[in-house]
């Protein structure tokens, strides 16, 4: 017998999980609660049951429930789904505790906290998670092989950590694609035109990626690799070494202390 899912939120990373999902769903029940019309229009194309409140559940009762509601409305929108009780819950807010979902759905419910990022929309996202007390082992399968589907799975044993986690894969493919933009304005301010910029910037950190997620060598080394000494790659390096390591933790330290406050609040 199959699983339904049910996903509360369906904004852009909700979206991206449900479409990792849905193309390998095997015997999966999908159902989505979005109040925007727009957001639950683009939920339904995937095939998944959608309504704009719980209400319009009717008698759904989930094996797992994905909470990807943004965490400052978190508190007004997930009590009311407490009453699944035998559900998993699987949150995916930025800095929302385990202590403030149990407040909400109650102190035995089966909790899992989770940080994806956007490349779950193509299969190639990261998705860390932690998972209380309460959580059997045959729900945290279920539970990991839904995240599968979407990329690379990971587990801490610490929940303090998942701050940590938010700010390096959670909000990392914005660093990268910020990275591609100064890359790909760096090109056009040394002659090239616009669209070759960009063709450039984009291979050139696809290519890289992919090179060093398939290779056994240690980034590091490969970077090693492609400098010759005195040559072009060294003299770029010379700008990069000593900064871009110290600029990269400041920024995460402020994605994970924001993570944090986050949860405070």
């Amino acid at each position: 017998m199959g699983q339904t899912v049910l996903l509360v939120g369906c904004g852009n990373m909700g979206f991206a999980m449900l479409s990792g999902w849905v193309a390998q769903a095997g015997d999966t029940d999908f159902h989505v609660v979005e109040p925007s019309e727009a957001l639950r229009a683009r939920a339904a194309q995937t095939g998944a049951n959608v309504a704009a409140s719980i209400e319009g559940l009717g008698d759904v009762v989930p094996d797992i429930v994905f909470l990807a509601v943004k965490p400052q409305v978190m508190g007004e929108v997930v009590p009311p789904y407490g009453r699944f009780g035998g559900a998993v819950f699987v949150s995916i807010a930025a800095g929302v505790t385990l202590a403030s979902l149990s407040g909400w759905l109650g102190a035995g419910a089966a909790i899992i906290r989770t940080m994806p990022n956007t490349p779950a929309a193509i299969g190639q996202g990261m998705m860390v998670s932690y998972a209380n007390a309460h959580v059997s082992a045959q729900a945290r399968a279920a539970v990991e092989a839904l995240l599968a589907a979407s990329g690379e799975t990971g587990w801490i044993a610490d929940e303090g950590l998942m701050d940590a986690v938010t700010a390096i894969s959670g909000s990392g493919p914005a660093y990268v694609f910020h990275f591609i933009e100064c890359l790909a304005q760096a090109a056009e301010d040394l002659g090239l035109d616009r669209e070759l910029s960009k063709t450039l910037a984009l291979q050139t950190v696809a290519g890289a990626g992919l090179l060093a997620k398939g290779s056994d060598t240690e980034p590091g080394v490969l970077r090693q690799q492609v400098t010759s000494p005195g040559g072009t790659t060294a003299a770029a390096l010379e700008v990069f070494m000593g900064r871009l390591g110290p600029l990269t933790l400041e920024a995460a330290t402020a994605a994970r202390d924001r993570g944090v406050a986050l949860g405070q609040g």
